[in-house]
C-alpha cells in the first residue's frame, strides 16, 4: 500500500524523487562534518557525540599576590570639583594621580616597562610620561590605611573638560607603586595603572575604571578583567575584601550607601554579622553558586575567552561552547584547586 502510494506520489511530481535525495545528502554531510568536529545544528548532531569532543584545554594558572587594590570612593565626581579613590595596600605604597595623562605617552611607559628600565617608582612613570599631563598629585598610603583620597585639578588652570570624543587625554590616570625597596623585592607585581573615567561638561558619562593594568618586576604586563558569575554572586569576581580587585563598584556598592543613610536596628546589625560571617565560611570553603548544566555542583570553572563562571570541573569537559553565550571554548582554568586536581 505504501509503495503504491509513493510510486503514485513519483508519478504525480517528479520532483519528489530530487527532493528524498537532497535530504538525504544534507543528513548525511551534516553527519560526516560532525563527526569531524566541525559546528552543526544541533538537531542533526549524534546522540553519543558527547564521547568525541575532545577535552577543553587547561589554561596554566600561577598563584600571585597582587600587593594592591583601587577602587572609587563615594561622592560625586567631576573634573572640577575632583574624585575620591580608596587604596588597599598590603604594604605601604605611594599613590600617584596623573590629571589629563596623553594616550600615546601612558602607552609609550608601558611599553618602556616591557622593553626598557622597570616602573617601579613614581618618579620613574613621571620620567616616562615626559610630562605629558596637566597636573600631578601624590599621597602616602599606609596597609592600614583605608581612608578615600580626594584628587582634583588646581583651579587656576581652568581646566573643565578634556575635549570632544575621541580624546586624546585620560581624565586620570592612578598609579600605585611600592613604597619601601624592601617590599619591590618580596612582590613579583611592582606596579598598578588605573585609567579612571570622570564626567566634565564635554562628557557626563559617570565616573568608573576603564582599564587596570598589572606591572611585574620581570617587565610583563597584565590587564585585570572582571569574570562573569551568576546573579546570585551579587555580580563580584572573588571574596569579599578580596586583595585582587578588577572590577568597579556597581549596584551593590549603591545598595550599601543608600542603607548606610537610614538608620539600622540592633537585630540588623546581628543578623548581617552572622551572614558576613556565612559567606566568609562559603568562600573559604568553595563557591556556593551551583553548575548551570548539572544544578549539583559548584561552579569551578571559568571558560575563556568569555570569561563566563558557569560550571562544575565535571561538566565543562562536555562542552565546546559556553553554555550562557555560547561562545567557543578555547581555554579553561580553575577557580580552586580540589584534592583532585592536587594530586
Amino acid at each position: 500500500m505504501a509503495a503504491v502510494f509513493l510510486v503514485t506520489l513519483y508519478e504525480y511530481s517528479p520532483l519528489f524523487y530530487i527532493s528524498v535525495v537532497s535530504l538525504c545528502f544534507v543528513v548525511t554531510a551534516a553527519m560526516v562534518l560532525g563527526w569531524f568536529g566541525f559546528d552543526v545544528p544541533v538537531i542533526l548532531r549524534s546522540s553519543d557525540e558527547t564521547e568525541s569532543i575532545l577535552p577543553t584545554p587547561e589554561k596554566q594558572m600561577v598563584q600571585v599576590t597582587n600587593p594592591f587594590a583601587l577602587e572609587m570612593g563615594s561622592g560625586a565626581a567631576s573634573v572640577t570639583d575632583g574624585v575620591s579613590v580608596r587604596a588597599c595596600c598590603l604594604e605601604p605604597c605611594v599613590l600617584s594621580c596623573f590629571w589629563g595623562c596623553e594616550v600615546s605617552a601612558l602607552q609609550g611607559a608601558l611599553q618602556v616597562h616591557q622593553h626598557g628600565p622597570r616602573l617601579s617608582t613614581p618618579q620613574h612613570f613621571q620620567e616616562a610620561l615626559h610630562l605629558h599631563y596637566h597636573h600631578c598629585q601624590s599621597f602616602h598610603i599606609g596597609s592600614d590605611d583605608r581612608e578615600e583620597r580626594h584628587t582634583q585639578i588646581p583651579a587656576d588652570r581652568g581646566i573643565t573638560d578634556f575635549g570632544p570624543l575621541p580624546r586624546e587625554r585620560y581624565p586620570l590616570v592612578a598609579v600605585l607603586t611600592l613604597a619601601e625597596p624592601e617590599a619591590r623585592d618580596t612582590y613579583n607585581i611592582v606596579a598598578s595603572v588605573t585609567v579612571i573615567h570622570v564626567p566634565d561638561d564635554k562628557y557626563g558619562l559617570s565616573a568608573r575604571l576603564v582599564f587596570q593594568y598589572l606591572l611585574t618586576s620581570q617587565g610583563n604586563m597584565y590587564e585585570l578583567k572582571p569574570l562573569f558569575m551568576s546573579a546570585d554572586s551579587g555580580g563580584v569576581s572573588g571574596p569579599p575584601d578580596s586583595e585582587h580587585h578588577s572590577t568597579t563598584p556597581s549596584e551593590a556598592t549603591e545598595e550599601a550607601h543608600s542603607m548606610e543613610q537610614r538608620p539600622v536596628l540592633e537585630e540588623e546589625v546581628e543578623e548581617e554579622e552572622e551572614e558576613e560571617e556565612e559567606e566568609d565560611k562559603r568562600w573559604s570553603e568553595g563557591t556556593d553558586r551551583d553548575c548551570v548544566v548539572c544544578q549539583n555542583a559548584a561552579v569551578n570553572r571559568v571558560l575563556l575567552p568569555c570569561r563566563h563562571a558557569c560550571v562544575c570541573d565535571s561538566c565543562a569537559s562536555h562542552f565546546q561552547h559556553c553554555p550562557i553565550c555560547r561562545a567557543f571554548i578555547l581555554e579553561s582554568f580553575a577557580l580552586t584547586q580540589g584534592p583532585a586536581a592536587e594530586q
